[in-house]
């Protein structure tokens, strides 16, 4: 009697794998979706107080972006 059961249950999983909506595509992201930070003239600067989350800021200065060159030899044993 079991068998029949297992029957049952794969049957009815393949028929509702088959009749099932399927899901729509989602569409690709546009350049408009994508909340980054810019550097616009004339666009706001909000003032916050406390902590909160500002989406699309907008930067007015980034720091003092250096680099430094890294002076070690290869990984040699003595």
């Amino acid at each position: 009697m079991p068998w029949g059961q297992i029957v049952l249950f794969i049957v009815t999983s393949i028929i509702s794998r088959l009749i099932a909506p399927k899901p729509p595509k989602p569409a690709p992201a546009r350049l408009g979706d994508v909340d980054v930070p810019t550097a616009e003239e004339g666009r706001p600067i909000p003032v916050v107080f406390g902590t909160r989350l500002v989406r699309g800021s907008n930067i007015v200065w980034f720091g003092d972006l250096r680099t430094t060159p890294i002076k070690q030899s290869g990984g040699s044993k003595k």
